[in-house]
């Protein structure tokens, strides 16, 4: 994000208040002024303003030239104010960036098609608590489009792994790998299974139709956001 877009709202001060954020908010994106202030309101934790101010940046940016009268029938239903809420009450206890970013990127996304299930919005949003930023890199690895050049046996599950995620080491990508299987993000055997580079394509259809769904909502069309 370049300096430009970093005046959307002010920056945190002793003196900073709901108010001030919803107007700054609103003279950028007029129609979501009025559910983010009700969300405000109720927000007690001052000393989070600014990661919840990054977060409504983010979004503001991504959502400013969108215009659809569905978006703005939505955002004033009270399921997309519970939403908001819990997406900013997460998101300002969130102290990693890129998580944050994604946070931003979820409600952006929600905006602009709002027809998706609530519940299954919910359980993105716990599951976006629950999910560490490593995560994230290792859903993208998974999905990265093999290397063609490449022919013959190319390693096994985990190296082809470990050579996508070079700073991460083999223990923590078996535990990631794990995790993932835990929160049905991914759905694959045995680490230790040879590929071919051909076969390296079955690592992109390892990501379940939800942990497909999940990467979309949180990081828009690219997964190289």
């Amino acid at each position: 994000m370049d300096n430009s877009n970093k005046e959307i709202l002010p920056v945190s001060t002793p003196q900073e208040t709901a108010i001030e954020i919803v107007a700054a908010l609103a003279s950028v994106v007029p129609w979501i002024g009025g559910p983010v202030s009700t969300v405000l309101a109720g927000i007690s934790f001052a000393r989070k303003y600014e990661r919840v101010r990054e977060v409504l940046v983010n979004m503001a940016e991504q959502i400013k030239n969108f215009e659809s009268e569905v978006s703005r029938k939505y955002v004033a239903t009270a399921d997309f104010q519970d939403l908001l809420e819990k997406t900013l009450r997460q998101a300002a206890d969130e102290r990693a960036e890129e998580k944050r970013k994604a946070y931003a990127t979820f409600l952006a996304n929600d905006i602009k098609s709002p027809g998706q299930s609530y519940d299954e919005k919910i359980r993105i949003l716990r599951t976006l608590e629950e999910i560490q930023v490593d995560h994230i890199r290792m859903l993208k690895a998974l999905l990265q489009d093999p290397d063609r050049n490449i022919g013959g046996m190319i390693g096994s599950v985990s190296q082809t792994l470990q050579k996508r995620l070079p700073d991460i080491p083999t223990d923590r990508i078996a535990d990631l790998a794990q995790q993932l299987k835990d929160m049905r993000l991914v759905n694959f055997g045995n680490l230790n299974t040879m590929m071919t580079a051909t076969g390296a394509e079955e690592l992109q259809h390892t990501v379940t139709p939800y942990g497909r769904k999940f990467i979309q909502y949180i990081l828009g069309s690219s997964s190289e956001k």
